[in-house]
């Protein structure tokens, strides 16, 4: 998170879990970014980061997903991952958050 923070950068993590139970995975990681809950799912929909799928045990789980939202609240990029296991490449996300302008 430190090279984040030092392009001027917020991270903010967003989860379908309950606030509980995202307060206890960031003291058993360490997590000392802000960690918000969308356990009732207004905001994942909007943002395309849900997924519904009658065919899954879970139905309606959260995708992976990155945003740069510059301060004036503009959307300056996106990547939803398809896979929930895939992690996207911090340096793509930095490059991202260079030539987005914020």
């Amino acid at each position: 998170m430190p090279r984040f923070e030092a392009a001027g950068a917020q991270v903010v993590g967003v989860s379908a879990d309950h606030a509980a139970t995202l307060e206890a995975f960031r003291k058993q990681n360490g997590v000392k970014h802000l960690l918000l809950s969308d356990f009732r799912r207004q905001m994942l929909p909007a943002w395309g980061a849900i997924e519904t799928n009658e065919a899954s045990p879970i139905y309606r789980y959260a995708k992976r997903a990155y945003f740069i939202v510059d301060r004036e609240g503009t959307v300056r990029y996106v990547k939803v991952m398809q896979n929930p296991l895939d992690l996207l490449n911090p340096d793509e996300v930095l490059a991202a958050l260079k030539t987005s302008g914020t």
